[in-house]
């Protein structure tokens, strides 16, 4: 298998109202060491936040100049589909991998997630919540359902046997994810993108079993049973709808 040398990872960074803790999850890709010095390109794009979120990135950025952070605001909120439209539009590395601003993934497990794209094995990579011995916080046990059905949903139109469909951690080839032409603008990026994936001929597709810290409501948690509804509507649209 002919390996697939990078020099750039493109990590695109939706935000809405991640003032408080939008530092935390940038210190930690910061810490990162990438296997072979591959390079990062932090790109977030702010969802016209209604906090401090812009002072918070334009503070980092004043305080970590070797830090390569590129800054992006919708001055009307779009939703997180639309954010992460803007930035895989704007990615240069030849991987792009998605990251919420939040501390619910780990940035230290890049090496793992792009390890069968660099290796030659894999075009597209998901990080799975629901496989292998990493730590997991428990929370939701309806939620939990929620997700495992719409993967099925997703598994049984896109005739694919993920684990994890709704995962924050996608990565992908640039070239590949910046072919597709993306439409939803809120939480039905996921299963948009992955049927859209799936349809691609010969794609390879890997999991990978990744930790997950959860966040309650309370906390900051966004997406509500209104997001499952919509991403059934999703599913279906975008797979019995080609």
């Amino acid at each position: 298998m002919e390996s697939y040398p990078i020099q750039k990872l493109s990590i695109v960074i939706p935000a809405y109202n991640e003032g408080k803790t939008i530092h935390l999850i940038l210190d930690k890709i910061k810490s990162v060491v990438l296997a072979g010095d591959v390079a990062k390109e932090i790109i977030i794009v702010n969802d016209c936040s209604k906090d401090d979120t812009e002072e918070a990135i334009h503070r980092y950025q004043k305080n970590n100049p070797d830090v390569h952070i590129q800054y992006f605001k919708h001055e009307v909120n779009q939703g997180k589909g639309a954010a992460l439209h803007t930035g895989i539009k704007l990615a240069t590395g030849e991987v792009v991998i998605i990251q919420d601003a939040d501390l619910e993934y780990d940035p230290h497990e890049y090496n793992l997630l792009i390890r069968p794209i660099t290796e030659g094995f894999a075009d597209v990579v998901y990080g799975s919540r629901f496989m292998g011995g990493r730590p997991h916080r428990i929370l939701f046990f309806w939620h939990t359902i929620g997700n495992k059905f719409l993967t099925f949903l997703s598994n049984a139109m896109t005739n694919l046997n993920l684990t994890d469909m709704e995962t924050c951690y996608k990565v992908f080839r640039r070239e590949i994810v910046q072919s597709l032409t993306l439409k939803e603008k809120r939480f039905g990026f996921e299963p948009e993108v992955t049927a859209k994936i799936s349809r691609i001929p010969n794609i390879r597709i890997y999991e990978v079993g990744i930790s997950y810290y959860g966040r309650t409501y309370e906390e900051g948690k966004k997406i509500g049973a209104k997001d499952g509804f919509r991403a059934i509507y999703c599913i279906l649209k975008y797979n019995l709808f080609k």
